[in-house]
């Protein structure tokens, strides 16, 4: 089992990057702008890990996703954390066995 990212949504994307980049120094690596279903994602990974990630093309570091959706949407606290993303050889063998 491999550790892939933490996604959050954020309401302001700009004001999310000033956090992440300026103040904790992460990187962007890659960004997804869906313009049919109206939302980004950021990718954003440690300074130290940028090399490995883009050795193993994309997958080697833990990354921090931001999603941020177009529309105005009003969370409430709970609702800022998205999901953990892990990647496994076998989904079922892993939750069932």
């Amino acid at each position: 089992m491999r550790y892939l990212h933490t996604m959050l949504r954020v309401r302001n994307l700009d004001v999310a990057l000033k956090f992440y980049v300026d103040a904790l120094g992460l990187k962007e690596v890659r960004r997804v702008d869906n313009d049919k279903a109206k939302f980004t994602l950021v990718f954003l990974c440690a300074a130290e890990d940028e090399a490995l990630l883009a050795k193993t093309k994309g997958r080697g570091a833990p990354l921090v996703e931001l999603t941020y959706n177009w529309d105005e949407e009003k969370y409430g606290e709970d609702r800022y954390f998205g999901h953990l993303a892990y990647e496994v050889d076998d989904i079922y063998a892993t939750a069932i066995g």
